[in-house]
């Protein structure tokens, strides 16, 4: 049969592998040869797990041919950002440094989740150094490219996670999110991403960056994909202290269930003064589709000074963590990160304890407003993709850094932990860009139910993109 898994969906993979109308294996090689032929323009691969990927098909045809439930994600390929441990490979973290570390003894606790689900894992994604990045332009691997347009950005610091999902490559990948590194990507290639919960998903067996305000999560071109993926990796984990013993709650069977009573509202003030027309577009074709449930607008209080305190924290935490290797080999770091280490370093202990204090109280105030509304929106990234190496960005006619704003969105909601998926919209304009969906912690499933309508709707759509020969 003419079966094109860069075109299809995890499930629609799942299903013909399920039903013998092609093997694992024959998916496996197709991906593994895709992978290949788009590695010299897109970059989005750092290292590519062929032995792996072949052994894990020919297990998953073996156990459909002996009778037994091969998994929910059967022969489904994914790929993980460089800083997840896989078995044999050393786990970089987009560093040079890292690449002296001995290779990772067993699997980071989601791969090992999404393997038990019968997903096929064939390699590592480009990020962004230490993933204190929002462009993916790595000084050690190179940049990774946007598959919509190879000029430009894929975003970061899991860049090489949205530029594989969105070229077809994979139809999942497993990212993390601090500030806005599963957001950003996803906003910059035009697919879905789902930054859960605080302490959700297990962290166990990843390269820290932040430990209180890293998250992980899936990248996907659907939102059944999306759920999938976040359902198998569910569960609490030992490894991760974060990883609360909350009950699994599978969200993909609760796709379809509509809105019903949730309550949407759109998020005003700082949200909307700097938010450019393309995002202010994006938003609004989003909220008129959720009309049904759609309220008002709501203002967060104090949201740069939220914003604020989450850069204080992640300078402070990621600058102590690389202590050591900034006093003995701060020549093998990018000089940009390597700077942004050191100033974190140096910042007084009494501003990381202000910070911390401001975040509860911002965390309570932001909790009071989600005792009415269940569903907030707000633009993703200030801008659509930027081009490779651009320094600056206008926006509402003020010209600032590329690199530190494309946050603008995304900080002040992880601040806290809050759940999020990234949806995408493709406007007139040729660059699509992302809208997000909030939530109140532990409510993922509202969030996807959302995001399904969406997609039924087709504001929001995550295509292929096709690659220029």
């Amino acid at each position: 049969m003419n079966f094109d898994p860069s075109m299809a969906s995890a499930g629609e993979i799942a299903a013909a592998v399920r039903e013998q109308r092609i093997t694992a294996r024959a998916v496996t090689e197709a991906t593994l040869e895709r992978i290949a032929a788009t590695h010299a323009s897109l970059n989005a691969f750092t290292t590519v797990t062929a032995q792996r990927a072949r052994l894990e098909a020919m297990a998953v045809d073996a156990c459909i041919a002996a009778g037994r439930d091969p998994g929910p994600l059967a022969g489904v390929p994914h790929a993980v950002k460089n800083l997840f441990d896989l078995a044999g490979i050393v786990t970089v973290a987009g560093s040079k440094i890292n690449r002296a570390h001995p290779p990772a003894k067993e699997d980071a606790t989601a791969v090992e989740r999404l393997r038990r689900a019968g997903a096929i894992c064939v390699g590592a994604l480009n990020m962004g150094e230490y993933a204190y990045d929002f462009v993916t332009d790595n000084a050690h691997d190179g940049p990774t490219r946007n598959p919509r347009d190879l000029a430009r950005s894929a975003g970061g610091s899991s860049g090489g996670c949205g530029a594989a999902v969105a070229a077809g490559l994979v139809p999942i990948a497993l990212g993390t999110d601090t500030n806005g590194s599963i957001r950003v990507p996803s906003s910059f290639c035009g697919i879905w991403g789902l930054k859960p919960t605080y302490g959700r998903l297990s962290r166990g067996g990843t390269f820290p960056f932040v430990a209180s305000l890293d998250h992980i999560g899936p990248f996907a071109r659907t939102v059944a994909d999306l759920a999938a993926a976040y359902d198998a990796m569910q569960g609490p984990d030992p490894r991760d202290p974060a990883c609360t013993l909350r009950p699994v709650e599978p969200a993909s069977a609760r796709l379809n269930e509509g809105l019903g009573e949730l309550r949407v509202a759109q998020l005003g003030g700082y949200f909307e003064k700097n938010c450019p027309p393309q995002a202010h577009s994006a938003v609004a074709a989003v909220a008129s589709v959720l009309r049904a449930g759609f309220t008002r607008h709501v203002e967060l209080p104090q949201v740069a000074e939220a914003r604020a305190a989450a850069f204080i924290i992640t300078a402070i935490e990621a600058g102590h963590l690389h202590l050591d290797r900034l006093r003995t080999q701060a020549a093998d770091f990018d000089p940009g990160i390597r700077d942004r280490f050191l100033a974190g370093a140096l910042m007084p202990g009494a501003w990381y304890v202000q910070a911390q204090k401001f975040r509860s109280w911002y965390r309570a105030q932001v909790a009071e407003i989600f005792r009415h509304v269940d569903i907030l929106l707000a633009p993703a990234t200030p801008v659509p993709a930027t081009l490779l190496g651009q320094e600056t960005m206008t926006i509402e006619g003020v010209e600032m850094p590329v690199r530190p704003n494309l946050g603008l969105y995304t900080q002040p909601i992880s601040f806290i932990g809050l759940p999020v998926v990234a949806a995408p919209v493709h406007p007139a304009g040729p660059q699509p860009i992302g809208v997000q969906l909030i939530a109140a912690p532990w409510n993922e499933t509202a969030l996807l139910r959302a995001a399904r309508i969406l997609e039924a709707s087709g504001v929001c759509s995550a295509p292929v993109a096709r690659l220029a020969a």
